[in-house]
């Protein structure tokens, strides 16, 4: 009874390990990559845009959600324009000021041209008679002082006429400076896309220059996979990949959109199949990401047919370590 009992634990321990060698087996082994594919991995990355306030000033009130998609132009923040409008009207009011000058030297300009007129025909007389003999020298020299104190008094309304144009000018600039200034206190969107960050409150005072949002296109997201010098002489411009991410069960389509012409070191976060392969090149890929479910900083595995014959397996798997 004993040498039965013994010789029955003896074969479940058999049957335990080799249960438990298949196990290992089948968590350790790899699937190999089928002819005419390549794998790499990476994180997902998008063009993303820091929208950043161009003046300073209390936020009056903002549109930004995060996820919510915006449309280049749309106006993100409103900023207190305040100050610019207050500069704007007292602006207005030095130039209905300075016009009302310009039109009263305007009139006495048109008043003193007579003088000087009047003042060169008397002059002319003078000159006539004097020839007949019938006026002196000092009605020449009164009548060419006439004209002289005319013409000076012309040439001072034409000076003050000049420097109320500059300062008019001047004017006009500064209210074309705070008209801008005003209009820059409606930060908008300089792009479509989706806010990614919102950094600012309802009247929180801000900077020029402070972010207020970050805003990701992503209809334009792309993944930068790494790989070795010898499959990057089977790479092509063009050529198809899929790309998988945890928690979506699905592939997605993606396109290589730039292969790097320079060699570099693998970067730390990046798994190679080749633990050996020192020097990679980075390929990026162009994702089909219609339904926005991918997201900057998703890490993503990917696989490209550098072999457009080659059929595209209906599961893909990552190659061994």
């Amino acid at each position: 009874m004993v040498k039965k009992k013994s010789w029955i634990w003896s074969l479940m321990v058999i049957v335990l390990i080799a249960v438990t060698s298949y196990a290992f087996f089948l968590l350790t082994d790899r699937t190999p990559l089928p002819e005419g594919f390549v794998y790499g991995n990476g994180h997902i990355e998008g063009r993303d845009v820091k929208v950043a306030a161009e003046r300073e000033g209390r936020v009056l009130q903002h549109s930004l959600v995060e996820g919510e998609s915006v449309t280049a132009g749309d106006v993100l923040v409103e900023i207190d324009p305040s100050d610019a409008e207050d500069l704007i009207r007292a602006t207005e009011a030095e130039l209905t000021s300075l016009k009302e000058n310009i039109a009263a030297i305007d009139n006495q300009l048109s008043t003193w041209r007579h003088h000087v007129e009047t003042a060169e025909r008397q002059l002319q007389r003078v000159r006539s008679l004097q020839a007949k003999k019938l006026a002196s020298q000092h009605d020449i020299d009164t009548a060419e002082n006439a004209v002289k104190e005319a013409q000076g008094q012309l040439q001072v309304l034409r000076n003050q006429r000049k420097s109320l144009n500059a300062q008019v000018e001047a004017a006009n600039a500064r209210v074309s400076l705070a008209e801008s200034q005003r209009d820059k206190l409606e930060v908008t969107a300089p792009l479509s896309g989706t806010v990614l960050i919102r950094a600012v409150e309802t009247g929180e005072i801000v900077s020029a220059g402070q972010p207020l949002a970050v805003i990701v296109d992503l209809g334009r997201l792309e993944l930068k996979v790494y790989v070795s010098t010898h499959n990057l002489n089977r790479i092509n411009l063009g050529d198809d990949a899929r790309i998988r991410v945890d928690g979506l069960e699905r592939y997605f389509t993606a396109k290589v959109s730039r292969i790097d012409d320079f060699a570099q070191f693998t970067p730390r976060d990046i798994h190679m199949p080749d633990e050996r392969q020192r020097m990679v090149y980075g390929v990026t890929l162009i994702l089909d990401n219609t339904d926005n479910e991918l997201k900057p900083g998703m890490p993503a595995d990917a696989w490209i047919r550098w072999d457009t014959t080659a059929e595209w397996p209906e599961l893909l798997m990552v190659p061994g370590s």
